[in-house]
C-alpha cells in the first residue's frame, strides 16, 4: 500500500475514533435550587403543586418535606429530573416520624415512591437548574 494511501486511511480512522469518543461523552447534570413537587391528598382527591427550596422544609398536610438535592439532565439529553428528599410526618403532640428518605425520579414516580395512607408525593421538575460548579483542584 502506498504511503500516501496509508496516511489517508490512518486519518480516517482517527476521525472516526474522535467522533465515537465525543458521541459517548455525556454532559454533567444541572443542579437545581428548588424542586417542583406534586402532592395528592387521597381523602379530598386534591392535587397540589409544591415548590420546595433546597434545604428548607415545606409542609403538605401533616408531611414535612426537605429537599437535599435536585438534579436535571441538560437539554441535549433525554428529559429527567431527580430529587433527594426526606419526608417526615409531623402530628401535633407527637415527635416527627421519618417516613421516607431517598431519590425520586420524575420519569418513574413508582420506582421510589412514598407509601402513605393519606398522601402521595412525586417529583415533577428541578427549578432554576444551573450548570454544575467547577470542581476545585485537590
Amino acid at each position: 500500500m502506498p504511503k500516501r494511501m496509508m496516511l489517508k486511511t490512518q486519518a480516517v480512522v482517527l476521525i472516526v475514533l474522535a467522533f465515537a469518543a465525543t458521541a459517548t461523552a455525556r454532559a454533567e447534570n444541572l443542579e437545581g435550587s428548588a424542586a417542583l413537587l406534586q402532592g395528592l391528598d387521597k381523602v379530598t382527591a386534591r392535587i397540589s403543586s409544591v415548590m420546595a427550596p433546597i434545604g428548607k422544609p415545606v409542609r403538605f398536610g401533616t408531611l414535612e418535606i426537605t429537599i437535599q438535592r435536585c438534579v436535571k439532565h441538560p437539554p441535549e439529553e433525554p428529559p429527567e429530573s431527580a430529587a433527594l428528599l426526606e419526608i417526615r410526618e409531623v402530628r401535633p403532640g407527637e415527635p416527627p416520624v421519618a417516613i421516607f428518605r431517598g431519590w425520586m425520579f420524575a420519569s418513574s414516580p413508582a420506582l421510589s415512591a412514598l407509601e402513605h395512607p393519606v398522601y402521595d408525593i412525586w417529583v415533577k421538575d428541578c427549578l432554576n437548574a444551573r450548570s454544575p460548579a467547577p470542581s476545585e483542584p485537590r
